[in-house]
């Protein structure tokens, strides 16, 4: 059945993206196959024109329109620059969270409606409905935890065909229409540049500074390349000199910025910081559903973690038990059972 609604689909290459293509081409719609083209730093290696012939590949499968976004600058400054800025601030940031945020939902969002769509759709195990995130029923991909800046306003003009499936179910559509991503891995590491080594990264824009590894009594035992590259409850990228036989894996506990020290621990409650990580704040706060702070949410700080109950007050949420990993910068996303209420960037944790 014809659909006379026009929607601009976000194609990356990957089986989701081509699968939510088909989908929404039986549904009827006018589909135009989008590829959003993004900065790629010169030292990471080039793989977006790959992409980018998978992409058209699959969108002359299915005999759509093919169009290419260039989102470079706004990727460079609002995703690549960001992520520096704030391991310089010596915060964590979530670089997944900003490029949705900014290129596949401001950019690209903003540019489909200027050429005409009435909607965009992507690739994410997410749904939507009258303007709410809900999660995806798959719940290994689920992915509405870096979706949580979305508006109302953005939510009601966004569709995630493959938010009600499981993967199992999306590499099956994939493989009915013959397309050459049935079978194609998924890609991994950070939104668009890939698996890339965090630290190698940001070396090209922070001065790599050596400081000492520190256990629990503050004796030296070891050595890292700065501090301002860890983060809470990291387990690679420093050296341990002072070794015994009994040695279990350690994690890092503490940063000193002023120092350039790391604190580590092989016991991983010592990750949990007392009492004190049970109240976090938070900045850059959407919610989409009004909010009661007599209410029982569920809430998490970082990706797949599992979700723990909690209350919020303002811009303040109280959790039943202590938090592990607790890093600013990153994002705490709070549920109401499917429905994924909103989230904040985290300011500390009090």
């Amino acid at each position: 059945m014809k659909n006379n609604k026009t929607i601009f689909v976000g194609v990356s290459g990957g089986v989701d993206s081509s699968v939510s293509l088909a989908i929404l081409k039986d549904e009827g719609y006018n589909v135009v196959g989008c590829f959003i083209k993004t900065w790629q730093p010169d030292f990471v290696e080039c793989t977006w024109k790959d992409e980018r012939r998978d992409a058209m590949r699959i969108c002359a499968k299915l005999g759509v329109p093919f169009l290419t976004i260039d989102a470079e600058k706004e990727y460079r400054d609002a995703v690549g620059m960001y992520m520096v800025n704030e391991y310089k601030a010596g915060r964590t940031p979530n670089p997944d969270v900003m490029c949705n945020k900014e290129v596949k939902f401001g950019v690209f969002l903003k540019k489909a409606k200027e050429l005409g769509a009435d909607f965009v759709a992507t690739g994410h195990y997410a749904r939507t409905k009258d303007g709410i995130l809900l999660k995806g029923v798959d719940d290994s991909k689920d992915q509405s935890y870096f979706l949580w800046t979305l508006t109302k306003e953005e939510l009601s003009k966004i569709k995630f065909p493959v938010g009600g499936l499981q993967k199992s179910e999306v590499r099956k559509i994939a493989k009915k229409y013959g397309l050459l991503t049935a079978e194609k891995k998924d890609s991994q590491g950070v939104c668009f540049l890939g698996p890339i080594d965090m630290k190698d990264f940001l070396s090209h824009y922070i001065e790599i500074n050596k400081g000492e590894v520190l256990d629990i009594s503050g004796k030296v035992i070891g050595e890292h390349d700065g501090a301002l590259f860890y983060t809470l409850g990291e387990r690679h990228g420093f050296t341990i000199t002072s070794k015994t036989t009994n040695d279990k894996r350690f994690y890092v506990v503490k940063r000193d910025l002023d120092k350039n020290t790391i604190t580590v621990s092989d016991d991983f409650d010592q990750l949990l910081g007392g009492s004190d990580n049970k109240k976090i704040k938070l900045k850059n706060v959407n919610w989409n559903v009004s909010i009661s702070k007599n209410k029982i949410y569920e809430a998490r700080t970082r990706y797949r973690q599992k979700l723990e109950t909690c209350q919020i007050e303002g811009d303040f949420v109280f959790f039943q038990n202590p938090q592990k990993f607790v890093a600013p910068g990153q994002s705490l996303v709070v549920y109401d059972v499917d429905v994924c209420v909103g989230g904040g960037i985290i300011d500390s944790n009090l």
